[in-house]
């Protein structure tokens, strides 16, 4: 139940981030001197996010000086590995990011604080409420969507442009997306795409393609391993024929977009979320664009809108109000949300969205463009996924490893990930 940190949320949080040290030797909601409250803020992202973040962040100290905020920021990979090991350890930032796939895991394990508690410092009335009820687990409100996104193919322009492959259009299926990749590494000499193998993401908009999910409604597997072994088939094949990235690039993935191929200029195009694409432009200086996740083969769209992410607020923290109202800001502020832009993804708080999405500029504006054009194409996003889930990320990209370095079949991988992710959706 919610409200107790159970004792599967430690074992697996701890096994998550066994190397890790922890961060801080202090608990949550210190206290500086001078009387002043210290709340404790971490996400995670890219160079540009952690640049506009800290602008928003000096803005709401000088509005509240009673008020220091630390902050702190890493790639995905590490932030995810290093939060789960404060939460285990009870030592959970004040304020932190939220992934969808994290949210039943938290809340469920006793880490996030009832923020309907918090009304009166913390306003959710102009956010729509079918994006807000993502935030909770068992009608409790345990966390608050920041932004809206979803996934694109990220694509070098120029690069692109140069080959005379033909840009994509308004959709594309997957076939018609891996002769694409096919047409831009023999053009090009350097893979046209990451491989998506590796990817929990890629799949799951591959699977809604067919009308299938990756969970059922019970949060059991929505998949079987025939499934998996045609979607590992798919991409070992585009691998082995250089048309996506080889497996010595894919294995140095670590959610972050400076380590991706397309960051290190060793390929063309790279799926991920419209928010951190932004990451992309110091890396490919002249130009980035976005393209729509391809569809199935009879055009049905897998791809979706979805909380971009999340804002909590520990549990454990002894400044819940202060807390709030620090989220509070980050959603519902106008001079927060210009300073911010969409570097979270398209604001959630409705009024404000319509306000700056006419004054948004460069890359902001071109995914608030990218959205628009897919307003009423897609289909409703699926609920937020089992706690198991976030474990089974790593676990997919293990078993692909696998599939890229010949160690394992796609059909042998596919059967050792279904067997293993009924038993943590089980535990």
């Amino acid at each position: 139940m919610p409200g107790h940190r159970t004792k599967g949320f430690c074992a697996s949080a701890a096994a998550l981030a066994l190397c890790a040290v922890l961060a801080g030797c202090g608990g949550p909601g210190e206290s500086a001197g001078g009387g002043k409250v210290v709340l404790r803020y971490t996400w995670w992202g890219n160079p540009d996010r952690a640049e506009r973040t800290e602008q928003a962040v000096a803005l709401f100290e000088k509005q509240h000086p009673d008020i220091d905020v630390t902050t702190s920021f890493s790639g995905y990979d590490a932030y995810k590995q290093k939060l789960a090991t404060q939460a285990a350890g009870g030592d959970a930032p004040d304020v932190m990011q939220l992934d969808y796939r994290q949210i039943d895991q938290y809340a469920s394990g006793g880490v996030l604080l009832d923020l309907g508690k918090q009304k009166s410092v913390l306003r959710t009335s102009e956010i729509d409420q079918g994006l807000l009820a993502t935030g909770r687990v068992d009608d409790v409100q345990y966390a608050i969507p920041q932004g809206r996104g979803t996934e694109t193919v990220a694509y070098d322009v120029q690069t692109w442009k140069k080959s005379g492959v033909p840009l994509p259009g308004d959709s594309w299926t997957w076939s018609e997306w891996a002769d694409t990749m096919r047409a831009l590494a023999e053009k090009t000499g350097k893979p046209g795409a990451t491989d998506p193998g590796q990817s929990e993401d890629a799949f799951e908009v591959w699977l809604r393609g067919q009308g299938k999910a990756l969970y059922t409604k019970d949060g059991g597997l929505g998949f079987t391993a025939d499934d998996l072994t045609r979607w590992w088939t798919f991409t070992d094949g585009l691998r082995r024929e250089g048309a996506v990235s080889p497996a010595e690039q894919t294995t140095q993935l670590d959610g972050s977009v400076e380590n991706t191929p397309l960051g290190r200029g060793k390929s063309v195009t790279d799926a991920n979320w419209d928010a951190p694409a932004s990451g992309f432009l110091a890396l490919v200086p002249t130009g980035v664009a976005l393209a729509p996740m391809p569809t199935g083969e009879d055009g049905t769209p897998g791809q979706y809108f979805k909380p971009s992410m999340f804002l909590g607020v520990s549990a454990d923290t002894a400044h819940p109000e202060e807390a709030a109202r620090l989220v509070d800001f980050l959603i519902n502020d106008r001079r927060a949300a210009k300073i911010l832009g969409a570097s979270r993804g398209i604001p959630v708080n409705e009024t404000i969205r319509d306000e700056i999405g006419p004054r948004l500029k460069d890359f902001d504006k071109t995914i608030a463009d990218f959205q628009a054009s897919l307003e009423g194409k897609l289909k409703d996003p699926p609920q937020a996924p089992p706690s198991g889930d976030n474990a089974l990320q790593s676990t997919f990209q293990r078993d692909y490893d696998q599939v890229s370095y010949a160690r394992m079949s796609p059909r042998e991988a596919a059967e050792n990930y279904v067997t293993e992710a009924k038993a943590e959706l089980r535990s």
